[in-house]
């Protein structure tokens, strides 16, 4: 049997090269379009089973290729893309004949599950290439959440397009972009890191741009930036959130334009450089505090990747925990009993960074033998005392109850369900993938209305 055909129209070519890698390996055949009108010369052209459009597109919008393709074809499935603020726009085109919209970020496992629901609900097609590849020197990620973020990493790594790491501090967002620089095409090329919150707003536009000779008293020769150093590769800017206003402006030029121009100079260049950022700010509360540019987030928030807590992972917890271990001794300690439980239970506020630290300490401690409670930090000996895992446990739970309670009442519409809940879409979508990962099911068909 011939795979299912699907168009995807998309003015960003990122994220038209995202959605027909991901589709491609759930074994579906794509082809993209640029426009609404390259869209429709192709629909009276060949035949689809499917069209994935964006709403906010140059020329024809999403809305209004829909109603031309609805014209002449009133059965292909259409599913929408759009922005949170063009969701009552999409929800009014579900009435002209849309089946369901998404809103962005992408959600790719909500993206699965609305084109099989469209298109044979009752058929699971065949993942031919969607394989997580095998991983760099030195990743550690044992649980099912950690893998599910590794494979939306896989997908989003062929592709060119601008990703957002979310997560909290120490979570292990420089891990990921690494992952995705080494998975690319561009994995042979440098990967530059820069550091947006250590440096103050000359120091980073100086470190990001370059400058010419005598710019600043301190420098007078010129120096090329860590944009073309970056020059076939990757540039990751980390804290996002800590960028000045200023240098947001001039990054917002260099992606809307591709070019950027050393402090001083005269001319502008051109970057190649592939830009990924991460943050563990809430960068639409930032906007909505006048912080953080409207334009610049869309633009750098093609694809979103989150990177939850070690606590929501602790499968991970101990393979990390021998991993940093070996890292810091050549003998190689082992973990005592006691010690194994305390790593388990404790609930790693600092994250991965605060794991590694612990680690470090105990190898010294140890002296290469065996790791006794002494060895740990007294906060988590402490902290894990007592019985605070359970009470954790239970307060998961209830999280877990009202959750599937909202959905459930909500017809398992998400932007409704987190209304319901009042947290956001994009804080029920990583709970909706940690419940997904411990076997819950989530992914209910909504009923029509």
């Amino acid at each position: 049997m011939k795979p299912a055909r699907i168009l995807i129209v998309d003015d960003d070519h990122g994220q038209r090269s995202v959605l027909e890698s991901f589709l491609r390996g759930h074994g579906y055949d794509t082809q993209s379009a640029a426009s609404g009108e390259a869209a429709l010369q192709l629909l009276s052209e060949q035949d689809f089973a499917m069209m994935i459009s964006d709403v906010r597109m140059p020329g024809l919008s999403g809305i209004e290729t829909l109603r031309r393709v609805r014209q002449k074809n009133s059965a292909l499935p259409v599913l929408l893309v759009t922005a949170f603020a063009d969701i009552r726009s999409a929800v009014t085109a579900m009435r002209d004949g849309a089946v369901n919209y998404l809103a962005k970020p992408i959600d790719l496992d909500e993206l699965i599950t609305s084109v099989r629901i469209a298109l044979d609900p009752g058929r699971e097609p065949v993942s031919g290439r969607d394989q997580t590849p095998a991983l760099p020197a030195g990743v550690v990620a044992v649980s099912p959440l950690m893998r599910a973020v590794l494979r939306d990493a896989a997908v989003i790594a062929r592709a060119e397009t601008r990703v957002l790491i979310t997560g909290e501090s120490g979570a292990g967002k420089e891990v990921v972009a690494g992952v995705i620089h080494a998975w690319s095409p561009r994995g042979t090329g440098p990967l530059v890191k820069v550091a947006c919150a250590a440096l103050s707003e000359h120091e980073l536009e100086s470190e990001l741009f370059g400058h010419e000779r005598d710019v600043f008293r301190a420098a007078p020769q010129r120096r090329a930036g860590r944009l073309e150093e970056a020059a076939g590769g990757t540039i990751f800017l980390d804290e996002i959130g800590d960028l000045p206003a200023a240098v947001q402006a001039k990054l917002l030029g260099l992606i809307n334009d591709g070019v950027f121009r050393r402090l001083g100079a005269t001319r502008d260049q051109k970057s190649d450089a592939r830009v990924l950022v991460a943050t563990n700010r809430d960068l639409e509360a930032e906007i909505a505090a006048g912080k953080f540019r409207e334009d610049l987030f869309h633009r750098l928030n093609v694809m979103e990747i989150h990177v939850p807590p070690l606590r929501e992972r602790p499968e991970d917890i101990l393979p990390l925990a021998t991993h940093f271990i070996a890292q810091f001794s050549r003998q190689k300690p082992r973990f005592s009993a006691t010690v194994a439980t305390r790593l388990a239970r404790y609930s790693w506020p600092g994250n991965v960074r605060e794991l590694r630290n612990a680690m470090e300490r105990a190898a010294l401690l140890s002296r290469g033998e065996v790791v006794l409670p002494e060895h740990l930090p007294a906060r988590m000996l402490e902290a894990t005392a007592g019985p605070a895992a359970s009470e954790s446990q239970r307060l998961d739970e209830i999280e877990r109850e009202a959750i599937l309670r909202a959905l459930r009442k909500n017809n398992y519409n998400r932007t409704e369900t987190a209304k319901e809940l009042a947290i956001s879409r994009r804080a029920l979508t990583y709970k909706l993938q940690r419940l997904r990962a411990e076997g819950t099911p989530v992914d209910q068909t909504p009923t029509p209305t």
